[in-house]
Parts: structure tokens; sequence; C-alpha cells
């Protein structure tokens, strides 16, 4: 049976979207918002109906039939902590992103502007895979002060998609499996999969730095430069989250540019580089315990893992651990697309989005 699947990935200044007809991709495109459109709303949510439409103008062009499509998934927003996989869009989701949203983030809009589309087609929409995806067994959730527990804040869904194709390419079950999965790209996450269940993470801020965030930072230091007074708090979020990591040392956030100027003779860039290997294969290892040094494999993937210098030099460190695979590429709309059709074949099952289901969870 031929189910025709529209992903939507809203991002702070694009919407992506996607047709598959199955597995086969029949439409890729992104829409880029000018940022003079953008500034006419307060809100995030404010910019539902302008994003909605561009998405039906871009199926419109295309001759795609809204009312061909199977479903409509988009990208899970900032929700209170959910599990892993597939969750049918209802009102009480829908009350949560527009009225009492988490966080204000783009990612929100994904549930709703595919709730609208699929409500008068009579399909039903869903989100995958949530940025707010937490599995976090409980030992794994104590920092190490009371009341500060850690959160789980990964790339889940890119995550989750190359750890389930990588067990479905080897003829093996996800859910058999312990996995470790490595998403580099913008921020570096690092998440170890237990049996089908991403039980623990190396959040952006816990492990790695990366193109423009800092990653691990000494806390000591950090506390000290927060009260010095030469820092607002805005100036202190923008140094860990925009203006940490390599571009703080190199003024890019362009791993090529890095990896030219290396060729070039840098040897600053190239300390740099190193030490992003460097500490990414530090948190690998780091998830190795968690499963007791039992992993089937370790998974490289996001945007950054083009680079065969960097992947080789991870390779190099953490192979004595288990085999490592590496699938390039951020593969959300893929990610989110293939997720719906688990769905839709019955292979997964969708959850019911409830608060009260989740409180008691």
């Amino acid at each position: 049976m031929n189910y025709r699947i529209l992903a939507i990935n809203p991002g702070s200044t694009s919407t992506k979207i996607a047709v598959y007809d199955n597995e086969e991709q029949i439409l890729v495109k992104g829409i880029d918002h000018l940022a003079s459109d953008l500034e006419k709303y307060n809100r995030i949510q404010d910019q539902f109906d302008m994003r909605k439409e561009e998405v039906l103008k871009v199926l419109n062009e295309n001759n795609i039939e809204i009312n061909s499509l199977s479903a409509v998934v988009g990208r899970g927003g900032l929700l209170p902590p959910v599990k892993s996989g597939a969750y049918l869009v209802n009102n009480e989701m829908i009350d949560r992103l527009k009225n009492r949203p988490v966080v204000e983030h783009a990612s929100n809009l994904g549930a709703i502007i595919s709730y609208e589309i699929a409500k008068p087609l009579g399909i039903n929409a869903y989100i995958y895979d949530s940025v707010a995806v937490d599995e976090l067994t409980d030992v794994a959730r104590l920092s190490g002060i009371k009341g500060m527990d850690r959160t789980s804040l990964s790339h889940a869904l890119n995550s989750r998609a190359m750890a389930i194709k990588f067990a479905k390419n080897n003829n093996k079950k996800y859910s058999d499996l312990n996995l470790i999965v490595a998403h580099l790209g913008g921020g570096i996450t690092v998440s170890v999969h237990e049996k089908g269940r991403m039980v623990d993470i190396v959040s952006d801020d816990e492990g790695s730095f990366s193109p423009e965030r800092a990653g691990r930072v000494p806390c000591k230091k950090l506390i000290d430069n927060c009260f010095s007074g030469k820092y607002t708090h805005k100036e202190m979020l923008k140094m860990i989250r925009g203006k940490g990591g390599i571009v703080s040392y190199l003024n890019t956030v362009d791993l090529r540019e890095v990896e030219s100027m290396i060729n070039d003779g840098n040897e600053d860039a190239k300390l740099v580089h190193e030490a992003m290997a460097y500490q990414v294969s530090k948190s690998i290892g780091e998830l190795a315990t968690v499963v007791e040094g039992k992993v089937d494999a370790i998974v490289i993937t996001g945007g950054i893992a083009h680079s065969k210098v960097m992947t080789n030099n991870i390779k190099k460190r953490v192979e004595f651990i288990s085999h490592v695979e590496i699938m390039p590429g951020e593969n959300e709309l893929e990610s989110l697309s293939f997720g719906a059709l688990r769905v839709l074949t019955g292979e997964e099952n969708a959850r019911e989005y409830s608060e009260e289901v989740l409180a008691n969870a």
C-alpha cells in the first residue's frame, strides 16, 4: 500500500518540508523567511498562518494535491518531557504549544502546522522524536546538586533514526542492540541507546565544544565570569551558545574553513580541530560505561560527519570499544517521514499526548 507523508520542520529562519511516497522522496524544499518578515511578529506562535500558507503554496506549485496525503508529521517542539517515537497531535498538545510552551522555539510550530493541514483532510498529524524526548534512567538524572537534576535535551530525532537505520541495514532489531550515537552539528550531543531506549546522553553543555557552542567548561571559571561584572546574563549565554567553541578560537563556524587552515599549515587550527575530536571521543567512552562496555556499534552522524578528517580522528580513539559506522547528514525530514510511515504500517504505535499521563509516568 502506498502512503504519502508530508514532513514539516520549522527552524528559526526557514521551514523545511518534504513529501515521501513510502520511503521515496518526491519533494524536498527549504522555505526561507526574511528577517524583515519575521520581525512583524511578537511571538513565534504568531508566525503560524504565514508559515502554513508558505507550505501550502509550495505543495501547490509542485502539483502535490493535499487530498493525496495519508498523514502529516511535524518536528516535535519543546513540550514537557516525552517518550521517544510518535505522538498523535491533539488539542491538549496544541494548547500547550500555543499558550504554555516550555520554551518559545520555532520547532513548536511543527505540530501546530501539521495539525491544521491534516484536520480538514480527516487524516492524522503526528510529531516524532521531539526535542524533549527524555528516557533517562533514575541514576542518570542526578547531577550532584539536589534540585538541579539533569534533563534530556539532544538531537533525538536524527540520533534515533540513524540507530534504527543502522539496525535495519544489519538485519537487526533496534530493540536488541546497545548503540552509541554521536550527532555532530552546530551543537554536538552523544546518546546511548540500550535495547531501544535512549537511557543517557551527553548534552551540548556537558561534552564536546562544537562550531558555535562551548560545551563543558570549567565551572569555577564560568561562575567567576558570571559575577565579574564584565558581562550581562545575555552575554554569558551567548558566550556558551553562539560565540563558544570553534568560533571563539578561530573566528569561523565552518569546519571546512578550519580544515583549509590546517592544509595551509595553521597549527592553532589543527589543535582546535583535534581537540573537538578528542572531546567527542571522551563522551563516547563515557557512555560506553553505561552499558558496561557492551556496545554493539558506535554511529557517527550529523553534518560534520561528512568530514573524513574529523570522523577518522574520532574513530581511531574509540574503535577499540566497538565497530564505528559513519552515517553523515542531518536527515531530519527523512527521519520524520520514516517515523510516521512506521506508524501507518503498524510497525509502531503512536502515543496519545496527555500531560496527566506524563506527570505520572
